[in-house]
């Protein structure tokens, strides 16, 4: 399913996730071993047998994975306990999430591997649902009625798997009027406003200090390329490096200005003002800067390979540093991809990675992101991930949970049985 790199240019290809629905004996032995790891995450035994139905009903046949239709299509289910199960029955979260980020590192960890960070949107009618608001849905490219949520995706040479989860809370939420919809959807009530980028550093610094997952490389889209807040994150962690999109209009110079502080009073306290004093050096956005090089600097490179065959774009890099309030910042590495052809489409990405890093290594990291985004695409399609129709907030993060573990377990299986095995699963419990 995953478009994996085909060139020389990489340090690593991904590997597709390729098994069939044939030829594995005892699947439901195999949930059961696995789901005996996360036994002691729950309080009573009804509560473990719900967790079990409720990953079968995500691995059938069903077209609509809902609570409703899987309760009615396994064995002994019942549609009342299994909804409580999911909304409202504890679980214990932490637990099963260092449980499951140490079977993650088990099958894919690697030192060179990748955390990926992105949102995906799931959309739904009405008001009710726990952080439903108008706002932009990645799955379908516009503003609508939707849910949003931050993923965390590790990736390696070994496969892919999301490794941790943020409902987006839109703001408008914490307001009074938003009060009693709060209280039914079981918002913690220390909960408040956090941006995407603050959701993922969240996640960033909990995986880092877990220090189970190993990985050296973190790859975002812009919304979290722009953030001070994320970018500072990943240079707080001594050895990481990071991949990010940033928009057409970043401004950036060719060679950094000489500039000077100055002191001055206001207001009775002596403050500092940063000004240029070589005001000569050009401030560009990044799209005039990639529009004016010439082709001799740009590399063609065959990036990935997917449903539609090869896919093949120009690179060129720069030493380029960032500009902010037309003050010079940090020296990063601009990477700017083009399509091929008369009217090209530009991407950007920065990164702090090594002076001596070569273009290939840059190259290889921009088709990475393309894990995320299968992980989504495969949780989706084949196990639910955006069938649910839970209201409240702790429903939500144990869908959430469950469509993760359901999507490594099959990955578990690929890694155990070898490229060429294939599965077959039934509702049966």
């Amino acid at each position: 399913m995953l478009p994996s790199i085909r060139c020389d240019e990489h340090l690593y290809s991904v590997p597709k996730f390729d098994l069939g629905k044939r030829d594995v004996k005892d699947f439901m032995s195999e949930l059961k071993g696995f789901h005996e790891q996360f036994a002691d995450c729950f309080q009573r035994s009804e509560s473990r047998e719900h967790f079990l139905k409720y990953m079968v009903g995500q691995f059938s046949p069903l077209e609509r994975k809902s609570i409703e239709p899987i309760a009615l299509a396994v064995k002994e289910g019942n549609v009342r306990p299994l909804q409580r199960f999911v909304s409202d029955a504890p679980w214990d979260e932490d637990n099963m999430i260092v449980k499951y980020r140490s079977l993650v590192n088990h099958d894919l960890g690697s030192p060179e591997g990748a955390l990926i960070f992105d949102e995906s949107g799931f959309l739904k009618k009405g008001e009710d649902s726990i952080g439903v608001a108008r706002q932009y849905c990645g799955s379908i490219g516009k503003v609508d009625n939707c849910q949003v949520g931050v993923f965390a995706a590790y990736v390696s040479e070994h496969g892919y798997a999301l490794v941790d989860k943020r409902l987006f809370i839109p703001e408008q939420w914490f307001a009074e009027e938003y009060f009693d919809r709060r209280q039914k959807c079981k918002l913690p009530a220390d909960a408040v406003f956090r941006t995407k980028p603050e959701l993922a550093v969240e996640m960033l610094n909990a995986i880092s200090k877990e220090d189970v997952l190993p990985f050296k490389y973190v790859l975002a889209d812009s919304i979290y390329g722009v953030s001070p807040d994320f970018i500072g994150a990943v240079e707080a962690l001594p050895g990481k490096t990071y991949f990010v999109s940033v928009p057409k209009d970043t401004r950036c110079r060719h060679s950094r200005p000489t500039t000077l502080t100055k002191e001055y009073r206001r207001g009775g306290k002596i403050r500092k003002k940063t000004i240029l004093t070589s005001p000569d050096s050009k401030l560009l956005k990044v799209k005039d800067l990639a529009q004016n090089i010439n082709d001799y600097f740009w590399y063609r490179r065959q990036v990935s390979e997917g449903a539609k065959g090869p896919v093949v774009y120009e690179f060129t890099r720069r030493r380029v540093i960032l500009s902010a309030a037309g003050l010079p910042q940090k020296t990063v590495w601009l990477l700017i991809r083009r399509t091929l052809g008369d009217n090209p489409e530009y991407s950007f990405f920065i990164s702090n990675a090594l002076s001596s890093t070569r273009l290939k290594r840059l190259v290889w990291l921009s088709g990475l992101r393309w894990a995320i985004k299968q992980c989504f695409e495969e949780t989706k399609t084949e196990l639910g991930m955006d069938h649910y129709e839970v209201r409240k907030f702790p429903g939500w993060q144990h869908h959430m949970l469950t469509c993760m573990l359901a999507h490594f377990f099959l990955w578990h299986l690929k890694i155990r049985l070898g490229k060429k095995s294939t599965i077959h699963y039934s509702v049966a419990a």
